[in-house]
């Protein structure tokens, strides 16, 4: 498995891009395709992103920890929208971007293959949201709910941004999950995610996967360290049971 040198070598040759260029494509409103591999794989493919992608460095580093505490309510009817593949879902969660040392209170919601993002900044974690926060995500949610922390989530994310095509995309490796005395990790995985405006498997990154034979997957770290933490006693789980046996697969 790579360490952390190894992985700093191959990143070397990236150019590099700045936070604030990179916000000039947020594509809050976006269609995501994901993929999943092992850090063998990664090997493989990140000397191959070079000549097409440009890597986040923020404070001289390119790899970046993410922090992420979820909501949902006590009947995890989030996590059941999923499930149940309703076209129309939401997910919430408050997000440590670690090294820029920011806080935000996103919410997605996902509708019709699409991926809308919103997001307000908060002062740090907190288990209770308080007014204007709940304004912020019941405006979003149409409706009341009395949201509660679920599971809390941190893994290590590289970020990409193409150099001729309007997307980015996140490698996410070193996944762990964790509720009070429970935790579930993925330390062999690597989830990529393909960010664009609009699906185009002309993507260098889409033909690289392509190349190695490695097919999109739809995945939710959510919903595999929700159901991983918590199990079929509290969660209706058949559907993820698939993917949890594709990412143990490629875990082991």
């Amino acid at each position: 498995m790579l360490n952390q040198l190894e992985l700093n070598t191959l990143l070397f040759p990236f150019e590099t891009v700045s936070l604030q260029e990179l916000d000039k494509i947020n594509l809050m409103n976006r269609v995501d395709t994901k993929f999943a591999f092992s850090m063998d794989d990664l090997t493989k493919i990140l000397p191959e992103l070079v000549n097409g992608y440009k890597c986040l460095q923020v404070n001289s580093s390119k790899i970046q920890t993410y922090k992420s505490l979820y909501f949902d309510d006590d009947k995890f009817s989030f996590l059941k929208a999923h499930h149940n593949g309703r076209v129309n879902r939401f997910k919430v969660r408050i997000r440590n971007y670690v090294e820029s040392q920011l806080y935000f209170l996103e919410v997605k919601h996902k509708i019709k293959k699409r991926t809308d993002k919103s997001r307000i900044e908060l002062a740090n974690f907190t288990d209770e949201l308080d007014f204007t926060q709940n304004q912020f995500v019941q405006g979003i949610l149409q409706k009341q709910m009395n949201l509660i922390p679920v599971l809390w989530n941190e893994f290590q994310r590289i970020t990409f941004s193409g150099k001729t095509m309007n997307e980015r995309l996140t490698l996410d490796l070193h996944l762990v999950f964790n509720q009070e005395e429970s935790n579930y990790s993925m330390e062999n995985v690597v989830i990529a995610e393909l960010k664009q405006a609009d699906l185009d498997r002309n993507s260098p990154f889409y033909q690289i996967m392509k190349k190695h034979g490695i097919r999109p997957l739809r995945v939710s770290k959510y919903c595999v360290g929700l159901y991983s933490i918590h199990g079929q006693q509290k969660i209706k789980g058949n559907r993820f049971k698939k993917k949890i046996k594709i990412l143990n697969s490629i875990n082991n």
